[in-house]
């Protein structure tokens, strides 16, 4: 129905979750429109859209690891999966979404045990929806050899009584709230659910559990996309957590972040008389001091091989000396570290030097992580 005002008439009552808006191209100036607040959203990357361990993500049997950003995955005995990110291609059964997160079990993988693809919230970002209602939903859909029985997704919505924890590595008073299953096609549908966060809550997870059967075929996997948990009854319209694409980057490297050493990379200066060591610095401030690593096997002067980088006194040529060991540091300020060589016996003080790695795209990188 219409509802009279100022002479005109509001337009027809709208859909569930919609927000009466001005509109100036409508009849009436003004027109609903689906919620898609930045904010609303408390699951970071829902869109699978940052992937920066790479966009396909190998997982070992009986591991537990981050894939997709913010997202981790544990598997079981004989469960080798595969985590990729997958174009949508489509518009009808779902909104402008461009990629998928692709939960696949490896063909010819016989383990049976379930298993679980999941974000976990930290407190901090847990405490605004307890004790109320919230709505979990998703997009989803199966590969032509889905194996799970009846072709089940489970889905959860998990609270715990911890601060910070992994869901996947142990969740003190693990409760899950919400607690349903899917039955997927190879057509995208959307699921919703609603509940109550309870009041003893102090930190919150999704998750997707697969129970596989059988041994796996060439297409033993499920998709999802479009995640949300939001504050009410009904399921509005998908948006990312910070709303934007830079907003949901920064929001992931607040818990992850990936360097990849191509050239020059670092100017760098010697710390005491044997290590040389490269100033490095991450784009936002991450959660917590990071942990670190790197891809890289050795450092070396000269030539570098494909998996080394090397030292140089800038405008003189190549650093003569040796070393003996290698590492990668953050001082406990979340942003600022350095990327340092130990055993040099020649250093020249006094002058710059930089470091740079092998030829390019040589798949060298360094990483911080502060992930749950």
């Amino acid at each position: 129905m219409s509802i009279k005002y100022n002479g005109g008439y509001l337009p027809t009552v709208g859909a569930d979750g919609t927000t009466l808006v001005a509109n100036s191209s409508a009849s009436t100036g003004m027109s609903w429109q689906g919620n898609t607040a930045a904010g609303k959203n408390a699951v970071i990357n829902g869109g699978m859209d940052i992937w920066a361990r790479g966009t396909s993500v190998a997982v070992a049997a009986s591991t537990t690891a981050y894939t997709t950003d913010r997202w981790c995955i544990n598997t079981g005995a004989n469960e080798a999966y595969t985590i990729s990110r997958q174009a949508t291609g489509d518009t009808t059964n779902l909104p402008n979404i461009q990629y998928a997160a692709r939960c696949q079990r490896n063909s010819g993988q016989t383990g049976t045990s379930v298993v679980f693809f999941a974000q976990s919230f930290e407190t901090i970002n847990s405490i605004p929806f307890v004790g109320k209602t919230v709505t979990y939903s998703f997009y989803a859909r199966a590969g032509a050899n889905y194996s799970a029985a009846s072709n089940a997704l489970a889905f959860y919505v998990t609270y715990g009584t911890g601060t910070d924890q992994n869901l996947l590595t142990g969740y003190t008073g693990n409760t899950s709230f919400i607690n349903s299953s899917a039955t997927l096609t190879t057509t995208w549908q959307r699921f919703t659910y609603s509940a109550t966060v309870p009041t003893t809550a102090t930190e919150l997870a999704v998750s997707f559990a697969m129970t596989p059967t059988g041994t796996a075929g060439a297409n033993d996997y499920f998709e999802v996309t479009g995640v949300q948990l939001e504050l009410g009854s009904v399921a509005t319209a998908f948006s990312r957590a910070q709303g934007t694409l830079q907003g949901e980057l920064n929001a992931c490297q607040r818990y992850y972040y990936r360097a990849n050493i191509d050239g020059d990379f670092a100017s760098a200066f010697f710390s005491g008389n044997t290590r040389l060591a490269g100033a490095i610095n991450l784009p936002v401030k991450m959660r917590t001091n990071p942990t670190t690593s790197t891809s890289i096997s050795a450092f070396t002067t000269g030539t570098p091989t494909g998996t080394q980088i090397a030292a140089n006194r800038y405008y003189t040529g190549n650093l003569a000396g040796t070393y003996s060991a290698s590492g990668l540091a953050f001082y406990n300020n979340e942003i600022n570290g350095y990327l340092y060589t130990d055993g040099w016996t020649s250093p020249v003080t006094g002058i710059p030097y930089g470091l740079y790695g092998a030829t390019p795209n040589n798949g060298l990188y360094w990483d911080a992580s502060a992930e749950l």
